[in-house]
């Protein structure tokens, strides 16, 4: 559904009804990123932060890798500029992400509702998003955001709590969790498009065969997987272009 600003304040019932699909769809990734968290908080405990420090951090901050090296850095003493520095260049592929949100939002939706929602995009959160059909309303990600940012928090404050108490393999192992969210947000995708499926396939390859390539696989994963997006995202948009019309109409 495609929304205007002219009915977008009138759409109160369209905008809960998004907001209720939003929580919904975001409980397994709140569920996810609770088991996640709750390794994180391990680590911002062994940097000395309190509980509720970690679970600051982790409300201010909505992304594992970012925070795992702010913890880490904290831990060795690094300075403010070189923690803003190095999160920055962690958390970098979310400016691509936010690019691809923005293209999937009305033009007359008002303006406050994006720096809302690319403050909290994730990978998780994206994906759901974009597999949405026609304009996204924003409603949808506050809907996920309810349920999936305040799991990520109280489970880095819960594991700054516990400590080392529990052992790491079983707090690694309920991560597999998001794997399976990963899946279910591709397989349908994947199964309406042949070129999706085969750009799906060749992203994975792409991936793997970088981490092992030499030069490529001394950057860190965070740079490799902004490179392969930009190769392959714009490689996918000359070789099999879908006009704005289409776009709208599936």
């Amino acid at each position: 559904m495609n929304y205007t600003k002219e009915t977008y304040s009138l759409t109160t019932k369209t905008n809960l009804t998004a907001l209720r699909n939003g929580f919904h769809d975001g409980i397994p990734i709140g569920l996810g990123y609770f088991a996640v968290s709750f390794s994180l908080g391990i680590a911002a405990k062994n940097a000395g932060l309190t509980p509720f420090q970690g679970f600051l951090a982790s409300l201010l901050c909505n992304a594992s890798a970012g925070e795992y090296a702010g913890f880490t850095l904290i831990a060795a003493g690094a300075s403010y500029l070189e923690i803003a520095i190095v999160t920055l260049i962690t958390n970098a592929r979310y400016l691509l992400m936010s690019c691809a949100m923005s293209q999937r939002l009305s033009p007359k939706m008002p303006g406050y509702h994006r720096p809302l929602m690319a403050f909290h995009i994730t990978d998780e959160l994206f994906g759901i998003a974009v597999a949405r059909p026609g304009y996204l309303n924003p409603y949808y990600s506050y809907g996920a955001v309810l349920i999936a940012s305040p799991c990520w928090a109280l489970g880095t404050a819960l594991g700054a709590i516990a400590g080392n108490l529990l052992p790491l393999r079983l707090v690694s192992a309920c991560s597999v969790a998001l794997y399976g969210m990963f899946l279910a947000v591709i397989i349908p995708a994947a199964r309406q498009s042949k070129v999706i499926a085969g750009l799906i396939l060749l992203c994975f390859l792409t991936s793997f065969g970088a981490s092992y390539l030499p030069v490529v696989s001394e950057a860190s994963s965070g740079t490799r997987t902004i490179i392969l997006t930009l190769v392959l995202s714009s490689a996918a948009a000359i070789l099999f272009p879908k006009e704005t019309k289409e776009e709208e109409e599936s």
